[in-house]
């Protein structure tokens, strides 16, 4: 098979063993970007469609029917039309659970930065207000122990569970929230039960019509005057108009999020204005550890394997 990567440098920067992906087809070629416009002459010939980000669409599929394989670098497949994959026969497959330890690390880091005012002492020793203190320590901002502390969890996959565990070992509770149209389990709290008990909130679900601005004006006015909140999921989940209301006006202890709703915010965004007080923001940068950029690899070079073999794996589509 003769396969065609259209946006590598999104994964690899140069530090990752490439040649179990080599390996898995008899040609690879790699860009390191592709603009819309060039991606079906791109794909010319080629068996299979490898792409973290770039858009394979349906006039994509068109322009190159001898397309068999699309795989997606990565687990949301919102990049790909799956319903003209379907109809062209096209198996589709992601990537699965490769940035578990890297996602749920970087939203115990947050918390943890948001809890200690790290960003604030940071800035304040930079700005050389330790050096005029008058005493041997400053502690101008506040210091809060999560030990004690009651987390509260949207989405309990793999990667929620695995924020869980971490957050345990710190010594705090957690409760579980009911997704909108779900099926009800039990211990699952609805959201209005949810809110008011918990001290953080973190968020790891997918994003869809029915969990967008899942967390808004209402629900953010439920949480304890003081709370945190963090999205490391998907940027959409967070009504970021009502977030950022609710930092200005003091009833948020703070924020963090790893996603916006239009990545880059070439056109700018809510949460990136100045005036923002305990705000953290990391630009999507939660899944991107070498460890999980590696397993992508891995698992690209397991989903073309086994479509050769006749017996794919995570099929989307």
């Amino acid at each position: 098979m003769r396969a065609v990567f259209l946006d590598h440098s999104s994964l690899d920067l140069g530090d990752l063993d490439l040649a179990p992906l080599h390996g898995a087809f008899s040609a690879l070629q790699l860009y390191a970007s592709t603009e819309a416009g060039d991606t079906s002459a791109r794909l010319a010939g080629a068996d299979v469609a490898i792409s973290n980000k770039v858009l394979i669409d349906a006039q994509a599929m068109a322009a190159n029917p001898q397309l068999k394989l699309i795989l997606v670098a990565a687990t949301g497949t919102n990049n790909v039309d799956l319903e003209a994959a379907r109809a062209r026969g096209i198996c589709v497959c992601n990537c699965q659970g490769y940035g578990t330890p890297s996602v749920a690390q970087h939203t115990l880091m947050l918390l943890l930065a948001l809890a200690t005012s790290l960003p604030q002492y940071q800035q304040a020793v930079a700005a050389g207000k330790w050096q005029q203190a008058r005493q041997f320590c400053l502690l101008d901002f506040p210091i809060v122990e999560l030990q004690g502390k009651t987390l509260g969890l949207l989405g309990h996959g793999e990667l929620g569970s695995a924020v869980a565990r971490l957050a345990e070992a710190f010594g705090m509770a957690v409760l579980v929230g009911q997704l909108p149209n779900r099926p009800r389990r039990d211990g699952r709290l609805p959201l209005a039960e949810l809110l008011p008990r918990v001290d953080a909130l973190t968020l790891h679900c997918p994003l869809n019509e029915h969990t967008r601005n899942l967390i808004g004006v209402t629900e953010l006015a439920l949480l304890k005057r003081g709370a945190f909140v963090l999205n490391t999921g998907r940027g959409g989940l967070i009504d970021e108009y009502a977030l950022a209301d609710a930092l200005r006006s003091g009833h948020l202890g703070g924020a963090a999020t790893d996603v916006l709703t239009t990545e880059p915010p070439t056109e700018g965004n809510p949460l990136l204005a100045s005036d923002l007080p305990r705000l953290i923001v990391t630009p999507h940068s939660a899944w991107g550890s070498r460890e999980a950029r590696q397993r992508i690899v891995g698992q690209l070079s397991e989903n073309a394997h086994s479509f050769a073999q006749g017996a794919p794996q995570r099929v989307v589509a």
